[in-house]
């Protein structure tokens, strides 16, 4: 009599059925790949390098006159300023009056008619002889020499002017031999180092003070300034003008003849 199969059979036959595997409770997952930096090698870089340049848009360089008319522009432009500059430091310089007790009041020269002072040489003589007579200084310097056909030097005349105002002949000085600016300062600083005066008071038109106050500093002078206010040119704003102008110019050919000792022929004012 046959008897069912015994399930349990199978196993002892090696016929174990297929089973799936059971899926893992926590599955392992591969790290994601992180891109690094690029690094390329020399020949790569090189061209790269190369195609940005290429791509760089060139700037054209101006034709040769077109950089020589900018530059002479730019030059142009340079010293009109430093002229501007120096004329406005003119103007405000004349401004100032640092008259204060001294030892010497020092006249600069300026035209003469035959042994009479001209308006312009009167007015600063006026205002020397004011600051004497107020104590600020024992002596007046007088300065201007003796052009061609005249018979009489500046210095010579401002003398004689002072002296009928009532100043002392003994207290007036001379200096008749300098025909410029430079050339008169040059004087005084030597007279006054040969008395071992040291300190002055400079007269003269507002527009002439920046100037003196330079040239005196350079010839070992302790000056300071003192503009009338009285002057025809003062008082002619035309007039004025013009020699503030002029003075713009003489201004740096006066330190450089200061600083080599070259003469010009300048009008002297």
């Amino acid at each position: 009599m046959s008897h069912p199969p015994d399930p349990d059979d199978t196993v002892a036959y090696g016929r174990d059925p297929v089973r799936p595997d059971p899926a893992p409770s926590d599955p392992v997952r591969p790290d994601p790949v992180r891109p690094g930096p690029v690094q390329p090698d020399g020949v790569s870089s090189g061209h790269a390098r190369a195609a940005a340049k290429k791509e760089r848009p060139v700037r054209k360089r101006a034709p040769l006159p077109v950089r020589i008319v900018r530059r002479l522009v730019q030059l142009c432009l340079f010293v009109v300023a430093c002229w501007a500059l120096t004329v406005a430091a003119i103007h405000v310089y004349g401004r100032r009056n640092e008259a204060r007790k001294v030892d010497a009041i020092v006249v600069l020269g300026a035209a003469q008619y035959d042994g009479r002072p001209s308006p312009v040489l009167r007015a600063r003589l006026d205002h020397a002889i004011s600051l004497y007579k107020r104590g600020l200084a024992p002596r007046l310097i007088m300065t201007g020499g003796q052009a061609p056909g005249d018979t009489v030097s500046e210095a010579e005349v401002g003398r004689r002017y002072a002296a009928r105002q009532g100043v002392p002949r003994r207290d007036i000085l001379i200096e008749n031999t300098g025909m410029t600016t430079v050339e008169s300062m040059s004087s005084v600083a030597s007279m006054m180092k040969t008395r071992q005066l040291k300190t002055a008071v400079m007269v003269s038109d507002p527009f002439h003070m920046l100037r003196l106050k330079l040239l005196a500093r350079q010839f070992g002078i302790q000056g300071y300034t003192s503009p009338t206010r009285t002057s025809p040119i003062s008082r002619n704003r035309g007039e004025e003008r013009k020699h503030l102008i002029r003075e713009s110019f003489s201004l740096p050919f006066a330190l450089f003849e200061a600083v080599t000792g070259a003469r010009t022929e300048r009008e002297k004012l």
